[in-house]
């Protein structure tokens, strides 16, 4: 139900503000993509807090969320408006710099590998950058990821453990090491490529039949990137 809004806010965001910014370059694609990042989490924090206490919660009669909508208006009559928001911070700090990485990447990714309106291969390549790009943007913040799903599942059976995001990696760090911070990586990044993939080719796809023949160079029929020379741009939305 989030993820819906979260791609449209995204996209759209990330279109205006590459459009704003004028000229099209590898910093500006890393900008456009973190501001849209930072925006959207006005949405992917309190769908992300139900989900994590959605999936930890006891089966049976006795458990105590009967869905996500129930799950946030809980949260919300016990613990207001900061609880529904309970790891904003990292979540920011997540999805900032990560969604820069994931628009610059699929930037730089489609430029390689030649994406051109009318390559017989064009989509299994969007699909092969698209796939790419979600991988890349994970990997670079994955370990504030793990924090926090720590923090917001934090208090959920027994008293809080954690003072803030400091504190959580701390004590983390020095019960289980290292490791713990790529805790769940592996599940993550076998299911970024095909959700990544699919998405910026479902976009660019999407883009290109909505604006009809005159908005593809020479009428071609091919579906157009969002990036690329001579390629539909998501800064048109």
């Amino acid at each position: 139900m989030g993820l819906t809004f979260i791609n449209a806010l995204v996209f759209g965001v990330q279109g205006n503000t590459l459009r704003a910014l004028g000229q099209d370059t590898p910093l500006h694609q890393f900008l456009a993509g973190a501001a849209a990042g930072a925006i959207q989490c006005v949405i992917c924090c309190p769908m992300e807090l139900a989900k994590t206490r959605l999936q930890l919660q006891d089966a049976g009669p006795a458990r105590p969320y009967r869905g996500s909508l129930h799950c946030l208006a809980h949260i919300y009559r016990r613990e207001g408006l900061r609880g529904v928001n309970r790891g904003m911070g990292s979540t920011l700090l997540r999805e900032t710099p990560s969604f820069g990485v994931y628009f610059l990447a699929y930037d730089v990714l489609t430029r390689a590998l030649g994406c051109e309106p009318g390559d017989a291969l064009l989509v299994p390549k969007l699909l092969l950058a698209g796939g790419t790009a979600g991988i890349l943007s994970w990997l670079s913040t994955y370990p504030v990821d793990v924090v926090k799903s720590r923090l917001q599942a934090d208090g959920l059976r027994g008293a809080p453990r954690y003072g803030g995001f400091v504190d959580c990696v701390r004590q983390s760090y020095r019960a289980e090491g290292w490791r713990v911070f790529t805790r769940g990586l592996a599940s993550t990044l076998l299911r970024a490529f095909p959700v990544n993939a699919a998405t910026f080719a479902t976009v660019t796809v999407v883009l290109t039949y909505a604006r009809g023949p005159e908005a593809r160079p020479d009428g071609d029929a091919a579906p157009a990137a969002p990036s690329g020379p001579g390629l539909a741009q998501p800064s048109s939305l």
